[in-house]
């Protein structure tokens, strides 16, 4: 791989590491909104609503995680 296209992974890597870390900053968020739910409210359909939120959030940052790795691999 030549020089320029390792710069461009390069970038889309930190680019990527930079999203991973506003999405885990979005669930973080949401996360710490439902535990400071009441534990009935948690239950009901709006607290099911944020779970649901909250693992696809967790799903997408592993997905990102992984697709860094993967870029990591090509760069070095």
């Amino acid at each position: 791989m030549n020089k320029a296209r390792r710069k461009e992974l390069s970038a889309i890597h930190a680019e990527l590491e930079a999203l991973m870390d506003r999405l885990s900053a979005v669930r973080d968020e949401e996360q710490e909104a439902f535990d400071s739910m009441p534990e009935s409210l948690q239950s009901g359909e709006r607290g099911q609503q944020m779970e649901d939120a909250i693992d696809a959030m967790s799903t997408a940052v592993d997905d990102i995680e992984n697709v860094r790795s993967s870029l990591s691999e090509l760069i070095e």
